[in-house]
């Protein structure tokens, strides 16, 4: 395995899921995997290595190999793990797509992929997102441990049960590509992300570095597992140490202490919009009602040192910034026995940090450059729209933020050299929102930008000209509203005689931004 993970020792071996799962079963097939907070569905350690086995099988059935790439379309559910799991089982490829990218975009992306079987929830319409896509489908529903029928299940219910294990000697090798995914957006398209299970495994060895997780623990996660920092941060930490994992489709402000409470949780993922909508509209949960939860964290976007400190006097719970991407993986993060408050902590373990000036030279400490990572655990490449793969792994990645490095190792990011806009933790890409605007009849030039929110960290605001005097704000948003999905929807709309442009007629967005900051300060 040098080759694979290069000069780095790992400190768990590689396995793989077949043999994960086996030892969980052994080790204690009645504890509790995976519970589905929105269904209230679990299953245990047993049943988990029973049902992938015999997912896998049906698959293998079908002609699904090592290789194989299955695209899966759906929002959070235990049904959709169960099939992620069983097709790793056999060592093909996972697609989770994110099915909140709008339908031209997803139908590309499917295009690209050209997945041998798509799975599809029974409540998402697999049509008008994959477009004319051959490839077979699936729809899937409920998944009961007594096989009850969901009428509108064509998978689980027919799904053939006890096959042994003999009958797969497949394995996930780490060396074989994993998962295909989707970034959420720092262009006009999202970019095509491969990884390999080697890439996995070490970002979920950093995880294990930055939170000491352990069999005993409990987890809440409420994103997308089809992003990545969910895959690292939640994901592989249960396949690596077979804690339980507590899924939800997404958080919910009145239900999140609950939660803890019910299920003893003792670890919960987080998002800055997360620890500003828990600090500012408090439920009145103290430490002393939460005592199992010794841990949050908080990633995908910055958060401020006055928010660390308060979210941990209001609560009483450890709060660690991590820092990552799609393309690298975790860059850094503080753990949980040595952190630094206003930072985003120590390179990860596995991970080649260096800051670099503009000549890509590396900085000292104390001097601003642009953060760069590299090593075995990034991905493995792009996958480009045309079906070829550039490869990333074996280069500097620029992360496109600026950062100083202190004596000590800490990392702290300074700004962003790039125009992204990150709302709620959802990377937004201007130049999508500027691409629907102009297919308004009545839009001759438009911008979006992102301004401060105490809530989300950003909102979207656009910048619009009008070809007539009818052009109203209300109509734009409406717009809008039939072309993005709610996360990307502008919050305001301004209407201005013209744009403010360089020579070579590229939009100064910072210069929209000082003017909302001006319109702000002059409503005040």
């Amino acid at each position: 395995m040098t080759g694979v993970f290069g000069h780095h020792q790992l400190k768990l071996p590689y396995r793989p899921i077949a043999d994960l799962f086996a030892h969980y079963r052994a080790r204690d097939p009645r504890k509790t995997a995976i519970v589905d907070l929105d269904s209230g569905s679990e299953i245990d350690f047993g049943g988990l290595d029973q049902m992938t086995t015999d997912i896998a099988a049906y698959l293998k059935g079908r002609g699904i190999g090592k290789g194989s790439r299955v695209l899966l379309l759906s929002e959070e559910n235990l049904e959709k793990l169960l099939i992620w799991f069983g097709v790793w089982r056999l060592g093909a490829v996972i697609c989770p797509i994110n099915i909140e990218i709008n339908e031209k975009q997803m139908a590309e992306v499917t295009a690209a992929i050209d997945p041998a079987l798509i799975f599809h929830h029974k409540d998402i319409d697999c049509d008008a997102l994959v477009g004319g896509a051959k490839s077979p489908r699936i729809r899937f529903g409920s998944w009961s441990p007594a096989g009850a029928v969901d009428a509108e299940d064509h998978f689980f219910s027919a799904l053939p049960r006890g096959r042994s294990p003999d009958e797969i000697p497949e394995r996930n090798l780490a060396q074989d590509i994993s998962c295909i995914f989707c970034t959420s957006g720092t262009t006009d398209k999202p970019k095509i992300v491969v990884y390999d299970h080697a890439a996995y495994w070490l970002n979920g060895l950093s995880t294990l570095e930055f939170l000491g997780l352990g069999e005993d623990d409990r987890t809440l996660e409420y994103r997308s597992f089809g992003w990545n920092s969910a895959q690292i941060l939640s994901l592989m930490p249960f396949l690596q140490k077979g804690p339980t994992l507590c899924i939800a489709k997404r958080f919910s402000h009145r239900r999140f202490f609950e939660w803890i409470e019910k299920y003893g949780i003792t670890f919960a993922a987080g998002v800055p919009t997360v620890v500003s909508m828990l600090l500012n509209t408090p439920l009145g949960t103290t430490a002393k009602d939460i005592p199992t939860l010794r841990l949050m964290t908080c990633s995908t976007a910055p958060l401020t040192a006055q928010q660390w400190t308060r979210f941990e006097a209001m609560y009483g719970v450890t709060l660690l910034q991590l820092y990552g991407m799609s393309e690298a993986g975790w860059i850094c993060g503080n753990r949980h026995y040595r952190r630094k408050i206003g930072t985003v902590g120590l390179s990860a373990l596995h991970q080649e940090v260096e800051i670099v000036d503009a000549q890509g030279r590396p900085c000292p400490p104390g001097v601003e450059g642009e953060i760069t990572a590299g090593g075995p655990q990034t991905a493995i490449g792009y996958l480009r729209y045309d079906g070829t793969i550039e490869p990333v792994r074996g280069k500097r990645i620029k992360t496109g933020d600026l950062g100083i490095i202190d004596a000590d190792g800490f990392v702290r990011i300074t700004g962003r050299s790039k125009d992204l806009i990150i709302r709620g933790g959802v990377n937004i890409a201007p130049m999508e929102i500027d691409e629907v605007l102009l297919k308004h009849t009545g839009i001759l030039d438009a911008a979006a930008v992102g301004v401060p929110d105490k809530i989300y960290g950003e909102e979207v605001v656009c910048y619009v000209v009008a070809k007539d005097e009818n052009l109203d704000e209300a109509s734009v948003l409406d717009h809008c509203r039939k072309h993005l999905p709610q996360a990307k929807m502008p919050k305001q709309v301004i209407i201005v005689p013209d744009l403010p442009k360089n020579d070579r007629a590229k939009v100064l967005r910072d210069k929209l931004k000082e003017d909302w900051k001006a319109r702000m300060e002059a409503r005040a």
